[in-house]
């Protein structure tokens, strides 16, 4: 027992808050000029750390946003060229040889409800050079194609340079070259005579590109008329291109076999181009989920990068830990210590894998003329993704570092 009017003893500062006393508190200023003062002490390993986490961060969003930039561009394609375009060709016959749509096919699908405009292609064996002195094996593997007049309406192709067939040049030696037939005859403007089939044919237009008709592109187009004029066409068309009404398109494409060719209509295959652009997407996802494993994985590698440079700092900064535990930091205070340099660390790599993937995704779709667009999703992810896996990485140095006893600190 003490003494009357002794004085009772203080208890120790471990104790104070087992009676109840408030315990100091860091504010989150406090924590951040904690966690940066950490970081600075160590700029190179900081520096190699927070680019992990760029790294992977930036690789899924350079992912997303050429994923999502392709897309835009197709749906744009897409709604410039409509998805009701369907292709009729013919099959095989019984004996195996290629089957021909009757003469007159194109005029009786032309007369059906709902479509719109119906043009045909037919396919001469012939070829086309540069001119009369290439030996006749050099065909440069450009196809010959009689034309409609409407072909271009219809598949709403546009032409680069010169004009498209005139209800003249329609019946006279002309040629319309695609964009690649153009380049494969080294054929650079209008004007310039190409021999066919024995005879000089003038160069009267070079089309754009084609996307939905990827064929017409190394194609040599000639006027319906002149083909049969002077190349012996049998005016049988090939390929037929159609285009009806939206809310009909598969009406129409129900009944097109059976109007194209009335005798045979199980020899003829009716498609449609946009579905091959659409399977061609859904192969670009499969590959895009590929290239996103790789970012994970990279982000996963800067995650442990983050993880190997706060245990390091744990075991270089025990003073540190010992002289601020005997001063009164508890280890709350150790423990947020510790995760804060680790979230910031995290932040970093977060940020300039945000802007270096963006970056990337942006110069790449400006490089195909795509329109750029990074979804803010995918950003925000991303940064999430930095910040968890700092946590993740920079929970068990904390735990770690909150754990060790002020003395043993001290003396190590």
């Amino acid at each position: 027992m003490t003494a009357a009017g002794a004085t009772r003893p203080r208890p120790a500062p471990h104790d104070r808050g087992r009676r109840g006393m408030t315990r100091p508190r860091l504010s989150p200023a406090d924590l951040a000029r904690l966690g940066v003062a950490g970081l600075r002490a160590r700029p190179l390993r900081v520096f190699l750390s927070a680019l992990g986490i760029a790294i992977g961060i930036a690789a899924m969003l350079a992912v997303v946003g050429v994923t999502t930039s392709s897309r835009a561009e197709l749906d744009r394609t897409l709604e410039r060229l409509g998805t009701n375009l369907l292709t009729v060709v013919p099959g095989e016959s019984p004996d195996g040889r290629p089957a021909s749509l009757p003469e007159a096919s194109v005029g009786m699908v032309g007369r059906i409800g709902p479509v719109e405009s119906v043009s045909a292609t037919g396919k001469i064996d012939l070829s086309v050079y540069r001119n009369d002195h290439v030996p006749s094996p050099e065909t440069s593997s450009v196809q010959v194609l009689a034309a409609g007049a409407g072909l271009p309406a219809t598949l709403d192709a546009t032409v680069g340079a010169g004009t498209w067939f005139t209800q003249a040049t329609a019946a006279y030696p002309a040629l319309v070259l695609g964009s690649t037939a153009a380049r494969r005859l080294d054929v650079p403007t209008v004007g310039l005579r190409l021999w066919l089939g024995g005879e000089w044919f003038v160069v009267v237009g070079i089309l754009d590109p084609v996307p939905l008709v990827a064929d017409l592109d190394s194609a040599a187009l000639v006027g319906w008329e002149a083909a049969r004029t002077y190349l012996h066409f049998d005016g049988r068309p090939t390929t037929m291109y159609v285009r009806a009404a939206e809310a009909q398109v598969t009406a129409v494409r129900d009944v097109l076999g059976r109007t194209a060719d009335p005798e045979s209509p199980q020899r003829v295959r009716v498609s449609r181009p946009s579905d091959a652009l659409a399977a061609k997407q859904a192969t670009d996802a499969t590959l895009n989920g590929t290239l996103l494993g790789l970012g994970a994985v990279a982000l996963l590698v800067g995650g442990v990068g983050i993880a190997n440079t706060m245990v390091v700092s744990v075991l270089e900064r025990r003073a540190e830990i010992g002289l601020r535990r005997a001063l009164g930091a508890t280890r709350g205070h150790i423990r947020a210590q510790f995760l804060a340099e680790s979230l910031l660390l995290s932040g970093l790599g977060g940020a300039g894998g945000a802007i270096l993937g963006t970056a990337a995704a942006g110069a790449y779709a400006y490089s195909r003329q795509w329109p750029v667009f990074v979804p803010a999703w995918a950003t925000a992810g991303g940064l999430g993704a930095a910040l968890l896996i700092g946590a993740l990485a920079g929970l068990y140095p904390a735990v770690r570092a909150s754990r060790l006893p002020p003395t043993t600190a001290l003396s190590g």
